[in-house]
């Protein structure tokens, strides 16, 4: 039990140390969905213009249901609650990998190896898919990873039950994440005992998914996602998904001969895992169609097979070449995570590496959006440059997610909830034709927005029309009120 404590105290300092180097960042990318939602959730008077562009996709998922309710019950005030369940969702990820690696590897150093190289590349790029292992943010990903690898140590204990169990936690929280869980489980478990796969195989029929028919609109907001298709697709991202499993194959075979049968079946299976969901990716995203199964990415079976490709990678290398050599230890993680602390930074760079509750950030749309959100009214109706997402300093934080406010539809983050739910495919693009031509706008072009959708307030860069009302401006931005 001593040992066990120690342990746990062991992965509550990894999971607080895989936080300081990756950063944190509320709001951006996916959180432009998530955090809208969870905020609504506690505020139903939040968003009252915009709010399907981020209710509806999550209506197979409790997530953020899970969250906002934990927030409401403990009256934590709402920043710190995400951030507790972020680092729950961390910790809970690299206790599934410590578990996975005690039954991998007999020796302590080659457990904590992987699991430290999981921590260490926790942001890593998933090859073609826009996924990192783990995001700098709460997202529902990492907890369904976490209740995915809980399932595959209760498989590797021959305890079934409880498998199916934690892949149902798993689905109700991210159901494209647990269906490659299931699939993979069912691998794993298959030739260890075959009827035991019948409470896993359960789990597929609740996968009814509700196919809308597709648009023109709809087909317009698909072409933004360079990842729904194949062919789009460079040479290194295909090295990306066929090197991991030429790799896990050689794995395959040092386990057996050094006779560590656990990850022999594990990499063997993986393998398998793989294949077959490469198959059924080229046979859903090649056919025209097939055309509306491209949202459900089936590529990025890719997270889970990474995910367990670099615990094991990691055991490995603990295990015959780190072994219990301080030196060898530093030498191989410093400059690891020296390198993934410099990546994040270039891609945050106009922000600050930890945006934790309450602290002050010189980014100036995070100053605008903290103003809108303490001094417009909540039904305030905003427009924005469609492509504000990227502009340089931006630093991809979501509007809707930190001013808490409802905007225009935008051309970055927007088409691909449009994608997901075809209904709002036409509204998406009306509304991103309607702001076409942003950089050269007036007021006129702005009174014109106002009487087609009903906006009142826009957020202006570089621009100063005459005849605007701007309470507020910083050295980059102005919120300008349309009279």
């Amino acid at each position: 039990m001593k040992n066990y404590s120690k342990s746990l105290g062991i992965l509550l300092l990894l999971a607080a140390f895989a936080i300081l180097l990756h950063g944190y960042h509320p709001g951006v990318e996916d959180d432009g969905v998530y955090l809208p939602a969870i905020k609504r959730h506690l505020n139903p008077q939040l968003y009252p213009h915009d709010f399907e562009f981020f209710t509806l996709q999550l209506q197979a998922t409790v997530f953020d249901k899970l969250v906002a309710g934990s927030i409401r019950v403990s009256h934590l005030p709402v920043g710190l609650g995400l951030l507790l369940w972020h680092f729950v969702s961390v910790f809970l990820l690299l206790w599934g990998c410590w578990q996975i690696s005690r039954r991998c590897f007999n020796e302590p150093h080659a457990q904590w190896a992987a699991v430290s190289t999981v921590a260490v590349l926790l942001t890593m790029p998933v090859a073609g898919t826009a996924l990192y292992l783990g995001d700098q943010y709460l997202h529902p990903r990492l907890l369904a990873s976490a209740a995915i690898l809980g399932a595959i140590v209760a498989i590797l204990d021959r305890k079934y039950l409880l498998a199916a169990a934690c892949l149902a936690i798993a689905f109700v929280i991210h159901p494209l994440m647990a269906s490659f869980g299931i699939s993979y489980c069912i691998l794993v478990a298959w030739k260890q005992r075959p009827q035991a796969s019948a409470p896993l195989l359960a789990l597929l029929f609740p996968l009814g998914w509700i196919f809308e028919p597709t648009s023109d609109a709809w087909r317009a907001a698909a072409r933004t996602r360079d990842y729904y298709f194949l062919s789009n697709w460079q040479w290194y991202e295909w090295l990306g998904v066929f090197a991991p499993l030429v790799l896990l194959w050689w794995f395959r075979r040092l386990a057996t001969r050094n006779g560590s049968t656990v990850v022999a079946q594990m990499t063997s299976r993986l393998v398998w895992y793989g294949m077959f969901q490469l198959v059924v990716a080229l046979i859903i995203m090649l056919p025209v169609s097939l055309e509306r199964l491209k949202p459900l990415q089936p590529m990025r079976y890719l997270h889970l097979l990474y995910l367990v490709f670099v615990l094991i990678s990691g055991g490995l290398i603990g295990r015959h070449i780190l072994r219990t050599h301080v030196f060898r230890w530093l030498l191989f993680f410093v400059p690891l995570g020296l390198l993934m602390f410099y990546v994040q930074r270039q891609t945050f760079p106009a922000s600050p590496h930890l945006e934790f509750p309450g602290a002050v950030s010189q980014n100036p749309w995070i100053e605008a959006f903290a103003w809108i959100r303490q001094n417009t009214p909540m039904d305030s109706y905003f427009a924005l440059d469609p492509f504000y997402k990227q502009r340089p300093g931006e630093d991809f934080h979501s509007f809707r997610a930190l001013a808490e406010r409802s905007a225009l539809a935008d051309y970055v983050k927007d088409p691909s909830v449009a994608t997901q739910v075809p209904r709002l495919a036409p509204r998406w693009l009306e509304e991103v034709t309607a702001q076409e031509g942003w950089p050269h706008f007036q007021a006129a072009d702005f009174q014109r927005l106002k009487n087609r959708f009903g906006v009142n307030w826009v957020v202006l860069q570089n621009m100063s029309p005459p005849g605007m009302n701007c309470p507020y401006h910083n050295e980059l931005l102005r919120v300008c009120r349309i009279e």
